[in-house]
């Protein structure tokens, strides 16, 4: 007997999610989250309407849990995220797309009064030769990654106003494990923004999403983002892209230090910007699209938890008074499961939502309660329960 109800609850588990993997691919998994999405839209609430910060829920196939987490990204008191929305994933066939997890992240974030910026990027398997990685991306198929982006942009127009285009082209493993190719890039570039213009001209295109890194020239693993931008603006870039993405993190330096061109550091923020100036984009405003510091314990580039909480607290705020950026949105909120590595020690909240001293803070600073200040969050912690 208990073996047979062994087989009967094994086989309502599968039935189970053999449903919920049909719902999801017919299209009709609207249903199942609308529910979760009632009530009138709601607001952020914030003394700085420039906090934000990177969503991860690509991989997050539980709608409960994308509403949730877009919930506690309000709650915190960040208006901005970046979300991940890849290419492979959504057309895996030529011109055969799938919207239903797009269709609710966005829902879901619209709802809680969130301005996304979408990060478009993953080549599909059609699109790439044989073994190579999802960030290999030939010129034959660069108009392909442009058509997709329109097809994003003009589905989305009115709920999504940016786009990023590609993820830190100055990295070789961002580039399909290939020399970092800056004219290469800004082709792609300048080709998927006269797509997006085309079908939704309010939509604004971001530009670079370059890692900070000292590469010196030549270097097989990538190029400095300083002298790749540069690059750019000798290409054309300048005619195509209305906001520049920036990546910015602190590593072991705190949110202060002055930006070195020999050093990464979260005001190198502040030498790409001059590079816009330089080359007559100072009109054009910055985004830092990812970034931030680490507390794991034993990983050579992180900080300790309370130093973390700080430097993120010091650089909101420093964006604040920045009148040339519009967000600073560091990576990366939630993961949908743990990474076991250092990669845990980036987050807002656990696996499990259990917020992380880094977002109470970060909730006390948006609400007024603290500035950021050591002593203050001395207090901070010294009256949690």
């Amino acid at each position: 007997m208990k073996r047979l109800n062994v087989r009967h609850t094994v086989s309502r588990y599968h039935l189970l999610s053999l449903l919920i993997l049909l719902l999801l691919a017919g299209g009709l998994a609207t249903s199942t989250y609308r529910p979760l999405l009632q009530g009138p839209p709601r607001q952020v609430e914030t003394t700085n309407p420039k906090m934000g910060v990177h969503t991860r829920l690509t991989d997050e196939v539980e709608p409960w849990k994308i509403v949730r987490t877009l919930e506690m990204v309000r709650e915190m008191g960040a208006p901005w995220i970046v979300e991940y929305f890849p290419w492979g994933y959504y057309e895996p066939r030529p011109g055969h797309y799938r919207w239903d997890h797009p269709d609710l992240v966005i829902r879901a974030a619209r709802h809680e009064g969130l301005q996304v910026i979408a990060r478009l990027g993953y080549v599909p398997e059609w699109a790439r030769p044989d073994n190579t990685s999802t960030s290999y991306l030939d010129e034959s198929h660069f108009d392909d990654f442009a058509s997709f982006a329109a097809t994003f942009a003009r589905r989305y127009r009115g709920q999504v106003k940016y786009i990023i285009v590609w993820n830190e082209p100055n990295l070789s493993l961002e580039w399909g494990y290939r020399p970092v190719d800056p004219t290469g890039y800004t082709d792609l570039l300048c080709r998927t923004y006269r797509a997006i213009k085309r079908v939704a001209p309010d939509v604004h295109v971001l530009g670079g999403a370059l890692a900070p890194t000292l590469a010196p020239p030549g270097s097989e693993w990538g190029m400095n983002d300083l002298a790749f931008l540069q690059a750019m603006y000798d290409a054309g870039a300048g005619a195509c892209f209305d906001v520049l993405a920036v990546h910015a993190y602190g590593w072991t330096f705190p949110a202060l230090m002055p930006p070195a061109a020999d050093a990464v550091n979260f005001r190198r923020t502040e030498l790409l910007r001059d590079i816009m100036v330089r080359n007559g984009d100072a009109e054009k405003p910055v985004i830092i699209t990812e970034g931030g510091w680490n507390d794991h314990p034993r990983w050579t580039k992180a900080v300790r938890p309370m130093q973390r909480v700080l430097y993120t607290l010091q650089a909101y705020e420093l964006v604040k008074q920045w009148d040339w950026a519009l967000a600073f949105t560091p990576w990366a909120f939630r993961y949908p499961r743990a990474a076991r590595s250092y990669q845990d020690y980036f987050t807002f909240v656990a696996v499990d939502f259990t917020p992380k001293p880094i977002y109470i803070a970060a909730q006390a600073y948006a609400r007024g309660k603290i500035r950021p200040d050591m002593d203050d969050l001395i207090r901070l912690f010294e009256e949690q329960p």
